[in-house]
């Protein structure tokens, strides 16, 4: 009996151990199973950039191009207006993110720091404008701008964009200011700092990963958009890239012909931007999140 009873207290120790083998085991399978998934539609648009048109009208899948080739991108580059487009985007974008930093940098620095009658309110109202979809806001934005007359302007799209990421960036960055000890600012006003120069040289430096990942939500949701592009733009030279990528689609005797190739190029030219900017900030983007969703 004795010897059994040891024999069982020294197997369950082994058993607890390959079981705690297994885990990271089935975990690390689950998650590559997972990135397949969900990285194979960005490699079949890749691949696709490169065939010719009978390769990709073929009935058998080719998940390599026998014979790669650059028309495509030759065909959306220089056959649709790529630096028009490119060039709206960008100054749109640019826009929304500096302007949606600015106003969120100053709201969550004065909703975190300073007390004032409403401020919970304002905190309640900004997690439910947060909570809405951007398509339930979009006909009473339409018919505002439309008195202001901004439809069909660079300003009514950024204005737009940073109606729909402003609510994000001061949650996400009220988190970073409220992790910030109150003790600092009053050791930067005793060394004779006023408000201004305690906001700008002692905080804001603080919450820059904050910053750094509410810049990239922004910019990614400014370059991605489509709907509200197509329904504010009145004119299509001011139309973004998103927009843009439907040109590729066109009715032809009646019936919808859709040039894929130099569609699925465009779109590989379209992403390259946001793989190289997230790239650059990835780790800023990654400890800013997680920071900002503990903390506050």
């Amino acid at each position: 009996m004795t010897s059994s009873r040891v024999a069982t207290n020294v197997a369950a120790p082994r058993r607890l151990r390959a079981r705690r083998r297994k885990v990271p085991w089935i975990s690390s399978v689950i998650a590559v199973v997972f990135c397949v998934v969900w990285i194979f539609p960005v490699y079949w648009m890749v691949n696709t950039a490169f065939k010719p048109r009978s390769e990709m009208l073929s009935s058998t899948p080719h998940f390599f191009p026998e014979v790669p080739t650059f028309d495509n991108f030759v065909t959306a580059f220089t056959g649709g207006d790529f630096l028009l487009f490119f060039r709206n985007s960008a100054i749109v974008v640019v826009g929304a993110v500096v302007l949606s930093i600015l106003l969120g940098l100053f709201a969550s620095a004065a909703l975190s720091r300073f007390r004032f009658r409403g401020r919970r309110t304002i905190l309640v109202l900004i997690l439910i404008v947060q909570m809405l979809p951007t398509t339930a806001l979009l006909i009473p934005q339409f018919l505002i701008f439309n008195q202001l007359n901004l439809l069909g302007t660079y300003w009514g799209l950024i204005f737009a964009y940073v109606a729909s990421v402003l609510p994000f960036s001061v949650w996400v960055m009220r988190g970073f200011f409220t992790a910030i000890p109150m003790e600092i600012d009053e050791a930067a006003r005793i060394d004779g700092a006023n408000t201004w120069q305690v906001l700008t040289k002692v905080l804001f430096p603080l919450v820059m990963p904050g910053i750094i990942a509410s810049s990239v939500f922004a910019f990614i949701t400014s370059w991605n958009d489509y709907i509200i592009a197509y329904t504010f733009m009145k004119d299509q030279s001011g139309y973004t890239l998103p927009v843009w990528l439907n040109s590729f689609t066109q009715v032809v005797g009646g019936d919808l012909s859709t040039d894929y190739g130099g569609q699925m190029a465009a779109a590989t030219l379209f992403s390259l931007p946001v793989v190289v900017f997230f790239m650059i900030i990835q780790r800023n983007l990654v400890s800013g999140m997680s920071a900002g969703a503990v903390k506050g």
